[in-house]
């Protein structure tokens, strides 16, 4: 079988599976979060940017092909040098960057990110090639580390068996913004990789503990959907708790997953599913996290 490329398999992520012509007219839209934070906004998960007199921190870089026009938005942010690039976790939607921005800065994630992207993985039965050497994280960690840059600790922690096993978010210590990369979704259902060490439950309990140490006016960049607060990471919780509850209910009662899916849920939910996970793929998700 002949190889893919390393370009189109950057395409595969775990919020799409993005075809070079999906980005033509992707624009990266710049917000302003709180203190030296910035988000950006593009295609793939949500860009966090500390700017300041030490230069550029970013933590993900969604994908290859946006990486000029990444750049760009940086530049109108601050010109100094981008320093450091943290990963929030293995998918290609907030790795795919890698290749272009590793050569100008050192990259950081958990451990088991340069694992998972430095081996062939399966994912929407598709085969993720590892990414070249200059793509991996450098620096890895276990448990916690701080890089300290524009005035300011930048704690990064990890959060095991949520939305992947390498899972980790991002706290501004003087900014009061947390980046919580893919254990929220905000407004919307998420994807769980229950095939990579994700678990809904295991969201839910990581989301419970970033509502009980976060500060209450804290600005939170997820790693889908608009910048949100305490009250955001709250609904959410709320949604992961209460729908977890309806599909252990039916799964108590010997419901099939079809069952399940055919009863749907209530319609204060229909809203959480327009985004890439429908209710139906939510049930599955959920079904499948919580069956014994």
């Amino acid at each position: 079988m002949t190889r893919k490329p390393i370009a189109l398999l950057m395409f595969l992520s775990a919020s799409a599976l993005v075809r070079a012509q999906d980005l033509t007219d992707v624009k990266i839209v710049k917000h302003h979060v709180a203190g030296n934070i910035h988000m950006l906004e593009g295609r793939g998960g949500n860009i966090g940017v500390s700017v300041g007199n030490d230069g550029l921190l970013i933590i993900d870089d969604q994908f290859a092909p946006l990486a000029g026009r990444i750049r760009a938005a940086l530049r109108e942010l601050n010109p100094g040098e981008l320093k450091f690039i943290l990963n929030t976790h293995w998918h290609g939607d907030h790795t795919g960057g890698n290749v272009e921005f590793g050569p100008e800065a050192p990259i950081i994630a958990h451990t088991n990110v340069r694992k998972r992207l430095s081996t062939p993985q399966e994912l929407f039965g598709r085969t993720v090639e590892p990414l070249p050497e200059v793509g991996l994280p450098v620096i890895t960690f276990d448990a916690s580390l701080s890089v300290h840059f524009n005035g300011e600790e930048i704690r990064a922690w990890h959060l095991p068996g949520g939305h992947t096993d390498g899972d980790i978010v991002v706290y501004f210590t003087s900014s009061n913004v947390l980046h919580t990369g893919d254990l929220f979704f905000n407004g919307m259902f998420p994807f769980v990789d229950l095939d990579h060490g994700g678990n809904v439950e295991g969201v839910a309990r990581n989301v419970a503990m970033l509502i009980e140490k976060t500060p209450k006016d804290a600005k939170i960049i997820p790693g889908h959907g608009p910048i949100g607060s305490i009250d955001d990471l709250k609904r959410f919780q709320g949604m992961l708790v209460e729908t977890s509850a309806m599909v252990r209910e039916r799964i108590q009662a010997g419901k099939s997953l079809d069952e399940v899916k055919t009863a749907g849920l209530p319609a204060q939910w229909d809203s959480w599913g327009t985004g890439f996970i429908k209710t139906d793929q939510w049930l599955e998700l959920t079904y499948k996290s919580l069956k014994p």
